[in-house]
């Protein structure tokens, strides 16, 4: 009898926390994804079939490195690592490098990557990098890349197309066909550091995701035209937050994406132009998000099932409207954000090219075929 009853509970218990059940180690030898919310900033882990890690990222930099680097750990911590062997920081910029010290205080990173020095001159990033970053890579790897590099990662192959303002110039395996979205190509405006970032196409057999960190539209056109030296690939990461300085449609339409998983804040990101683009993005299955951003509103937002997270105080009603993006500077209000469970988008790819996506907030999970 108790046998029994135990056995129902841990059934239940399975069934009404799925955050639970997923925090589990995988059985099945699939590439784990966690696409990981701090706030509007950037921190993706890759969990190899060997269970190697590559993280992309660390979180926003000052009151929320803490808050970042804890909810980094959370998923470390369900994915069953005990260490982080590859941290990729694409470029330097507080929402993409914050939380490094805090984390690298709590578990051993084995190697540090990065395009070199900063373009953008700041007294976050110059400080940072002048005294705090040579101490945490002295007792580790040190290593700058350049377009074309690898990372080892055994059963995964992860190839850098973009960093320190420079692309690949030859055609990634399989890629190479004339891009016809060039045609229609509007240069955007950057800033001098987002045009720096390190990008990676990251391959598991016939599965294929990019990362680009803040690669802009002008990098884009740069590695994507005349002709497309990617190809196409299953899922594109990041997308830059949303914003429209970068998702240009020579690189999200010319991709053939069936999934976007788009790391915005609630007022960060989500931009309506941005929206329209992976929208319409020829084969796009589903876009899903961490946030519901209130840049897009009701016009162009996704079904709830797809967002991950919402905000501590949300609004009396929804709007229809997207509002207009705050402008930057001192005098700019406060981004809301929430403070307690933060809740990751998982995926797991399986080497014929299958994967899963799953949303940690409701438990809802989309199996999306290997492509034909």
């Amino acid at each position: 009898m108790r046998r029994t009853v135990l056995l129902s509970w841990v059934l239940t218990l399975a069934v009404f926390s799925p955050r639970l059940a997923l925090a589990q180690p995988p059985n099945s030898k699939t590439l784990d994804v966690y696409v990981i919310d701090v706030e509007g900033g950037n921190a993706t882990l890759f969990v190899s079939p060997s269970h190697e890690s590559l993280l992309i990222d660390t979180g926003n930099a000052g009151a929320a490195a803490a808050r970042d680097a804890g909810r980094i750990l959370d998923a470390i911590h369900a994915a069953g690592l005990q260490q982080v062997d590859h941290l990729i920081t694409t470029h330097w910029h507080g929402d993409h490098f914050g939380g490094m010290s805090e984390l690298a205080s709590k578990i051993t990173i084995r190697e540090f990557i990065d395009h070199g020095p900063n373009t953008q001159p700041s007294e976050l990033a110059d400080t940072f990098l002048q005294k705090t970053y040579p101490q945490l890579y002295a007792k580790a790897q040190h290593t700058v890349v350049k377009p074309g590099d690898r990372i080892s990662m055994a059963g995964l192959e992860v190839r850098v197309v973009a960093s320190a303002g420079q692309t690949i110039q030859k055609p990634l395996p399989g890629a190479g066909k004339p891009n016809p979205y060039c045609a229609d190509y509007k240069a955007g405006q950057s800033n001098a550091e987002d045009p720096q970032s390190v990008g990676v196409v990251l391959s598991y057999g016939k599965f294929r995701t990019i990362h680009l960190g803040d690669l802009t539209k002008n990098k884009e056109f740069q590695l994507m035209c005349p002709n497309n030296r990617i190809g196409t690939v299953d899922v594109l990461l990041g997308l830059h937050h949303g914003q429209a300085s970068s998702n240009s449609e020579v690189l999200v339409h010319a991709v053939h994406p069936r999934v976007a998983i788009m790391n915005d804040g609630t007022r960060k990101g989500g931009e309506p132009e941005v929206m329209k683009t992976v929208h319409s993005s020829p084969g796009l299955e589903d876009l899903w998000q961490l946030h519901f951003s209130l840049l897009s509103g009701q016009e162009y937002t996704v079904p709830g099932m797809f967002i991950a997270n919402t905000i501590d105080e949300p609004q009396p009603t929804m709007p229809l409207v997207p509002i207009p993006a705050p402008q930057p500077g001192p005098g700019a209000a406060p981004a809301p954000v929430h403070n307690g469970t933060a809740h990751w988008i998982k995926v797991s790819a399986q080497p014929d090219g299958s994967f899963t996506v799953t949303n940690t907030r409701n438990g809802f999970s989309k199996m999306y075929r290997r492509r034909s």
